[in-house]
């Protein structure tokens, strides 16, 4: 099992993660609303504004203080690949 570190010791598991995606759509806001009332958020901001949102094959939502461009390579993507879907 790869432990990545998703900020202020914060560590997920890196076979488990579906999707990092951007906290600021409606969407993205309606599926961290859900996680909440059916207690699978967790908040690993660290008490920071949350910069990513990482939904995990478990059904959990973990919120991330560190910002996209800083998760990706952490998981393997390149800079330039990251930048070219932007």
């Amino acid at each position: 099992m790869e432990l990545v570190n998703i900020g202020f010791g914060g560590l997920i598991s890196a076979q488990r993660l579906i999707a990092v995606v951007s906290p600021d759509s409606a969407p993205v806001k309606r599926l961290v609303s859900e996680a909440r009332e059916r207690s699978m958020l967790i908040d690993a901001t660290f008490g920071r504004k949350t910069a990513a949102v990482l939904v995990m094959d478990s059904d959990h939502v973990v919120l991330s203080g560190l910002p996209l461009e800083k998760l990706a390579p952490r998981f393997g993507v390149a800079p330039t690949v990251w930048e070219d879907e932007i």
